[in-house]
């Protein structure tokens, strides 16, 4: 029977070629969409779980209080890891880090640039780092280093790296102990090499251990079997708090610590208040949705377009039902056939996700893959193939299974409008999906425009960004020099953080009639020394920029937001106080956008230091090429930064990848929103098809009679766009109500106006006509002869 139910299934689908192949074509994009979502939903979700530690492994964190607002961060006092691993036998492990950054490594002519971090030593077992060669305990000595597989193989291409002497950034020689495997892209842990955090002591010996107040760590902890994060919480809660005295005044900012889970890192990150409101997982349940959504709509078409053409089976269902087939029996004939269109397919979905993989993995700076080898994943596949057959098939085989015999054999089976009433919400249904993503689409991509159209109070455009070492602090005035003479360069200057980040805030800043509790407000701060503005481009709103023709050590320079949080009415001249150092305000600048696009500028500090450095901004000169600076600049830092690589960051790159978290959410949904469309319009075309050919006799009777072909069209295309108007009915107040809601998680955001519903709406009816035009065309076009000459 089975063989049998196959053999009518290819009989039909050959006999029916172009609704075969829109069948087969949109039920594979519907599956090549939810295959690859799936994958993507897979590895947001297997983040860290590699991990085999991943369900005891905890960050510790802090809620604190600043003007009023509760804020929770990941920095925490360098004290707090020895006060945890010492006091606190709830801890297996506890491992202190820095925030990880690129750092040269040498060794003989070979040098390269790669991100390490300071890191305690109880993060190998923490972590179960896979140690390919060496130490099990390799970050136990100080000047020890451990390689991933990929940084061994760069630096010793032909040797073995162990027990080899490397420099980093010119200044520390390290043993290498251990090589390890590298991480994999979805781990919240990624690095190139680790270095033990006591090494960092010897390398900042200013570092105080007993520090409460600067929160410049992080810390990893790994807790015992019988300890639970309540227990901890309520534990270690007033640690920081016990730590701080009165006459800091940071005891109103009212620190509290807490650990949080390695399964949150990833995508439940966000906090609002001091409460965990989620985070990226909005994202994954949403292209969840979608997926299911788009697999749907092919679902629909395939329904379609069977119950469409019902009446072409309506006598081979009488036929098979006379001779004594039950319904039941018709219904598995259906289904299989259905089944076979699923297996058809799949082997295209699968095709199409194995081309177009690659892509997704550089759209989405991931390393996701078939796994043909898995048993589980062939498994999956089969299920999901079978769900989707039944699924799409399940309906058109209880509709043709239900015709009554005896009217089908005497020819008075007529498929009436309340025979066509279902098909007709099913095109509204999957055309208002459709409709809701194009919506969707157009707003995201609006926000971002908006975003992007900001003004960010500087020019990022020429201007690279040079990490700060040893050596350029040893040759800074003499770098500066050469560079500025040789005619590529217009200015240098050096900071304590890029153009496009903020490395620290700080409080304890007075100012005219500001009262005790606002010395708890956090002010951004940049230290820098000379021709900070001019460098990055700064139109200064008020006053002068640092300058070497006066004595600036005890100067500050305000933002506007600085300016309207104090309530300064006439700023320059005014005298703060910064943890008692009193400095004199001589210049406002602008709100220069470094943090995220789509919140508000944070009231920013520039304090002048010559020595609170981690960067060199250079301004490439206008009337040069940039690859033409470079080419030049290059044996400039050569020549006084040797032991390092020349690596540089431009400004404008770095500025464009604070879009990047909504840039991929727009391109998922925008290429969702157009296979979406591609598919309903495959459905549309179907439809088309199908009823051009149901009223061909009616078209040549009128034809006859004089209707004109633009009169034809407009018969057969009218009940098309209807339909679609009635799905742009339901889709615009659904997509309102979500992109409102989307967006609400933006301060600088758009206003959502009418003009995106009317243009997608208009889009939508053109998508539509264009869609049917050519079967209505066709079948107006065609000589009304052959279709009446057997009338």
């Amino acid at each position: 029977m089975f063989k049998n139910n196959l053999k009518i299934a290819w009989r039909n689908l050959l006999k029916s070629k172009t609704y075969s192949f829109i069948n087969i074509a949109g039920l594979a994009a519907g599956m090549a969409v939810a295959m690859i979502i799936g994958l993507w939903i897979s590895d947001e979700l297997s983040a860290n779980k590699q991990f085999k530690n991943y369900d005891s492994i905890y960050q510790v964190m802090l809620h604190q209080t600043f003007d009023g607002l509760r804020g929770t961060q990941t920095a925490v006092p360098y004290a707090l890891g020895e006060e945890l691993k010492t006091k606190y036998p709830d801890m297996k492990g506890v491992a202190m880090s820095d925030w990880g950054r690129n750092r040269a490594l040498v060794y003989g002519d070979k040098k390269i640039s790669e991100r390490g971090y300071f890191m305690g030593e109880d993060a190998v077992d923490m972590f179960s780092l896979n140690i390919l060669s060496g130490d099990k305990n390799p970050l136990h000595d100080p000047h020890s280093i451990v390689l991933t597989e990929e940084t061994a193989k760069a630096l010793f291409p032909n040797e073995n790296p162990l027990n080899k002497i490397v420099r980093m950034d010119n200044m520390v020689d390290l043993k290498v102990t251990a090589v390890v495997s590298k991480l994999p892209k979805n781990s919240s842990l990624g690095f190139d090499f680790l270095v033990p955090f006591t090494l960092q002591k010897t390398m900042n010996p200013n570092e105080n251990e007993s520090d409460w107040v600067n929160n410049d760590w992080q810390i990893f902890v790994q807790l015992n079997d019988h300890a639970t994060e309540k227990n901890v919480d309520a534990k270690i809660k007033n640690v920081v708090l016990a730590h701080l005295t009165d006459e800091n005044s940071l005891k109103n900012i009212k620190p509290e610590v807490f650990i949080h889970p390695m399964s949150k890192w990833r995508l439940y990150n966000d906090f609002e208040y001091g409460i965990n409101t989620g985070g990226f997982i909005k994202y994954v349940k949403m292209f969840g949705i979608l997926g299911l959504v788009v697999l749907l709509i092919a679902c629909i078409n395939f329904m379609n377009l069977s119950t469409a053409r019902s009446e072409k089976r309506a006598k081979e269902v009488g036929v098979r039902k006379a001779v004594g087939s039950n319904r039941k029996q018709l219904i598995r004939q259906f289904l299989s056939e259905s089944m076979f269109i699923s297996m058809l397919s799949f082997g295209l979905a699968l095709a199409i996700v194995y081309l177009t993989l690659p892509y997704f993995n550089r759209l989405t700076e991931k390393e996701m893959s078939l796994q043909f080898t898995s048993p589980l994943f062939w498994f999956i596949m089969i299920v999901f193939t079978l769900l989707t057959g039944l699924l799409a098939g399940s309906y058109p085989a209880f509709y043709l299974s239900s015709f009554n015999p005896v009217k089908v054999l005497k020819g008075n089976l007529k498929i009436g409008s309340s025979d066509a009433l279902p098909r007709k919400i099913l095109v509204v249904l999957q055309f208002a999906s459709s409709v809701i993503l194009m919506i969707g689409t157009t707003i995201i991509y609006q926000e971002i425009q908006h975003g992007k159209n900001r003004p960010i109070g500087f020019d990022n455009r020429g201007l690279i960004t040079v990490d700060w070492s040893d050596d350029i602090s040893k040759n800074y005035e003499a770098l500066r020099a050469d560079l500025l003479g040789s005619g590529v360069v217009s200015s240098v200057c050096k900071s304590n953080a890029p153009p496009t980040e903020i490395y620290n805030f700080n409080s304890g800043w007075q100012w005219k009639n500001s009262q005790p509790a606002e010395k708890s407000v956090l002010f951004a701060t940049v230290a820098t020394d000379y021709d900070y503005a001019k460098t990055l481009g700064i139109q200064l709103v008020a006053g002068r920029d640092f300058s070497r023709d006066f004595a600036d050590s005890n100067s500050v320079i305000l933002n506007e937001a600085a300016v309207k949080r104090m309530g300064l009415k006439k700023p320059v001249g005014e005298q703060v106080k910064w943890n008692n150092l009193k400095l004199t305000v001589i210049g406002v600048i602008p709100d220069i956008q470094m943090e995220s696009p789509f919140r508000p500028v944070s009231p920013m500090t520039l304090i002048f230091s010559k020595y609170w450095v981690s960067c060199v901004d250079v301004r490439i000169n206008p009337n040069v090429s940039a690859s033409t600076a470079i080419h030049k600049m290059q044996p400039i830092f050569d020549k006084y930064n040797p032991a390092f690589p020349f690596s540089f960051r431009f400004a404008d790159t770095e500025y464009a990848k604070k879009f990047n978290y909504e840039e991929l959410v727009g391109n998922l949904a925008a290429i969702i929103a157009a296979l979406a469309i591609f598919i309903s319009c495959l459905g549309l075309f179907g439809l088309a098809s199908f009823t051009a050919e149901q009223r061909v006799k009616e078209i040549g009777v009128r034809k006859v009679l004089g209707a004109s072909v633009l009169s034809l069209w407009q018969l057969l295309s009218k009940e098309f766009v209807k339909l679609v108007l009635i799905s742009c009915v339901i889709a615009v107040p659904v997509a309102y109500y979500f992109m409102n809601e989307w967006l609400k998680g933006y301060q600088y955001k758009i206003n959502i106006g009418v003009g995106v519903f009317v243009m997608v709406i208009g889009l939508s009816i053109i998508i539509t006509l264009i869609t049917v035009s050519f079967q209505a065309i066709r079948a107006a076009r065609a000589n009304p002869t052959a279709s009446l000459r057997s009338e």
